[in-house]
């Protein structure tokens, strides 16, 4: 692709996203004004913390008075799934110059971790340009839609009556399905779904989300990868051949 083709690509996959995410953007302005911030503080706490799901809880924290280190770490556990992403994409971000990298580690969000691991593994390439371009369009949606949101609060009223809540949650399913066709997929789902429920009802929230994903990443690393999975395949049918 030349860069204006990827610049365009990136564009549109971003323009997507922020599309599909403006309800939760509005939400948490929304939600952020009432309790207690300014139209200038949402957007200001979008952009520089920008997670979706940790900006909600940390705001509800908030709003509640709880301990600064309380909210700290009840962030760092809703946002932990964000070192494992980090920690696939080493690979790809890490071909880019350093400044570069900073920022790509900085926009990864989960909208982005999904569209570049499909991109490289359709065998596209992932330059820092269509990385950027997509990113640079999800950030700024991200930040207005909080501020539509802010400054639009008022009329929404309670989220729970007309079921923004749910959307959220919904999202994040979308995203996990597109990961459907991925070796030992639904075992792993399973673990994770299972681990999450209980920890919920056992330890509450927002733990349930670090808890369901220690437990789909234990069950992945006792299930074989996909060469063994193979392997054994070819050894148990070559046990069923006489002789």
């Amino acid at each position: 692709m030349t860069r204006s083709e990827q610049f365009t690509n990136g564009m549109k996959k971003g323009f997507v996203v922020a599309l599909s995410s403006a309800p939760f953007g509005i939400l948490f302005g929304a939600i952020a004004v009432d309790n207690g911030f300014s139209l200038a503080e949402a957007a200001l706490m979008s952009a520089l913390v920008y997670g979706g799901a940790s900006q909600l809880v940390g705001i509800e924290l908030f709003g509640h008075h709880v301990a600064a280190w309380v909210i700290v770490l009840s962030v760092l556990a809703v946002n932990f799934r964000h070192v494992l992403y980090s920690a696939a994409l080493a690979p790809i971000i890490g071909r880019f110059p350093l400044i570069q990298r900073l920022l790509a580690f900085f926009l990864l969000v989960d909208p982005q971790f999904a569209e570049t691991e499909k991109r490289e593994e359709a065998g596209k390439p992932v330059t820092v340009l269509w990385y950027m371009s997509m990113g640079g369009v999800v950030w700024v949606g991200w930040v207005v839609n909080t501020m539509i949101g802010a400054f639009f609060g008022s009329l929404i009223g309670d989220p729970k009556a007309i079921g923004i809540d749910v959307l959220l949650p919904v999202y994040f399913l979308g995203l996990t399905m597109g990961f459907r066709t991925r070796h030992n997929f639904f075992p792993v789902m399973l673990a994770g779904a299972v681990g999450s429920v209980a920890s919920y009802h056992i330890v509450g929230s927002p733990w349930h989300i670090s808890v369901g994903a220690a437990f789909g990443i234990a069950i992945a690393a006792i299930l074989p990868p996909p060469a063994q999975a193979g392997e054994q395949k070819d050894i148990a049918g070559l046990e069923k051949e006489p002789g």
